[in-house]
């Protein structure tokens, strides 16, 4: 949105400056009193406005100003000001910028500075404004998932975690096999409680077994049970999660790591819906909906002989690719806040240093370093201290959180800002108290 609003009582100075604007494709409107100013901005949307400080014959205190800026704000708080003018002290100018004023320009401006200025604000503006509706989209995607679902205690604000929420909300209802891959700690059984709360079965006992946690030689045990004496140890009959699990759905995560001989029994449950307890000729029948998940590539483990192809098409009716903490940014902090569960507060500093860690832990990496902190902090502010994020090794800048300015781009934004602090934060997209803290943290001096 290239429209500007000039307010200034000059006839001279609002045709100089709309002349020079529409040299630039720059659509100007004019407004000679601060009255008329507000009404526009009432009529029609604007970009960025250009304002005067000083509107009274012989007057040069720029309190004119400052209620006009502070009336402006009151209508349209993210809307950028820029003032202009001859006369006004310059601490007062100083006192707006820091109060919100997008900068300061003095007259006679300089042509291309005052240009380059409006064209930066206008498209930071244009910039905020796509994130802002992205933002509201989601928010609008989100609601509409929790109306259509149970969310079953998922806490989520990435679009990649949003798609594959809504695309198991699809698949849930559907009584088929559905294999849920991720790297290990991403949430893997989170998702696969969220396709059971909303399934038909949802009613019934949600039963989850790591089969990487278990022996090989008893992983069959645990599935199907056993009688008593069918091996070492077996001193009574014991129920297995197939069994466990009739009428609901049975979660087997890590399935890579089930034997052949297993995999072979689990094949003819998941077709029939029978099988045998171990030492037991006695055939069973059960009803449940399997949920797989594993962190292993079963395609390359099917092509090696470690794992059934047929089990594996079975397995893959649907799959759902849980991604890594590392791509779903926005999850962090919405993340960290619940662990935290209000027992501390996150710093800013500590909200930085979270976002630019790099998580190969996924989120029980971000869930041990939070429970960490808060219990060292002791109810008070978390610092980056307390989190204990180490990227040193193997870490560090090759894994810095792309939306955060290095400090080669902030050094860049004060130079092409000529040092103003303001104008620096606009161009990367920061508040200036969170620019100031990026200079104190790069010791760069303001």
């Amino acid at each position: 949105m290239r429209r500007v609003l000039i307010i200034d009582d000059h006839p001279g100075v609002c045709q100089a400056l709309e002349l020079l604007l529409s040299l630039h494709d720059i659509e100007a409107s004019v407004a000679a009193s601060p009255a008329e100013g507000l009404a526009l901005l009432e009529t029609r949307p604007f970009g960025l406005v250009i304002q005067d400080m000083n509107f009274t014959a012989d007057t040069t205190s720029g309190e004119e100003g400052e209620q006009l800026f502070r009336a402006i704000r009151a209508k349209r708080p993210d809307l950028p000001i820029i003032l202009l003018t001859a006369w006004t002290r310059l601490d007062a100018a100083v006192a707006l910028v820091k109060a919100g004023a997008a900068d300061y320009l003095a007259k006679p401006w300089d042509d291309a500075k005052l240009v380059a200025t409006v064209e930066n604000l206008l498209e930071l503006g244009e910039a905020s404004r796509e994130v802002a509706q992205l933002r509201e989209a989601r928010r609008q995607r989100k609601a509409s998932l929790a109306r259509r679902h149970d969310l079953a205690g998922l806490v989520f604000d990435a679009d990649a975690m949003l798609n594959l929420l809504e695309l198991a909300g699809q698949i849930a209802a559907a009584p088929v096999p559905v294999l849920i891959t991720g790297p290990n700690g991403a949430g893997k059984e989170r998702v696969a409680a969220f396709v059971h709360a909303n399934s038909a079965a949802r009613s019934g006992p949600f039963v989850a077994l790591n089969c990487g946690a278990l022996p090989a030689d008893l992983i069959e045990a645990e599935l199907f049970g056993s009688d008593s004496g069918a091996y070492t140890g077996a001193a009574k009959a014991r129920v297995g999660r197939f069994e466990a699990a009739d009428g609901g759905t049975l979660f087997l995560d890590e399935i890579g790591n089930l034997p052949l001989a297993g995999q072979v029994k689990l094949l003819r449950v998941l077709e029939t819906g029978q099988f045998e307890r171990l030492g037991s000729s006695k055939t069973r029948q059960t009803r449940v909906r399997v949920l797989s998940a594993t962190n292993a590539d079963l395609r390359a483990m099917v092509k090696a002989g470690a794992f059934r192809e047929d089990l594996f098409y079975r397995l893959n009716l649907i799959e759902l690719k849980l991604p890594a903490l590392a791509e779903r940014r926005d999850d962090v902090l919405p993340l960290a806040e619940h662990f935290l569960a209000g027992r501390a507060r996150l710093g800013d500093a500590a909200r930085d240093a979270l976002l630019a860690h790099r998580w190969p832990g996924n989120v029980r990496e971000l869930k041990n370093a939070v429970e960490r902190a808060a219990l060292l902090g002791g109810g008070g502010e978390i610092t980056p201290a307390l989190l204990g994020l180490d990227d040193a090794p193997g870490g560090g800048a090759a894994y810095r959180n792309l939306d955060e300015p290095s400090r080669d781009a902030v050094v860049a934004a004060l130079g092409a800002a000529a040092g103003n602090v303001s104008r620096a934060a606009a161009q990367l997209g920061l508040s200036r108290q969170a620019l100031y803290r990026r200079l104190e943290r790069y010791g760069i001096a303001p």
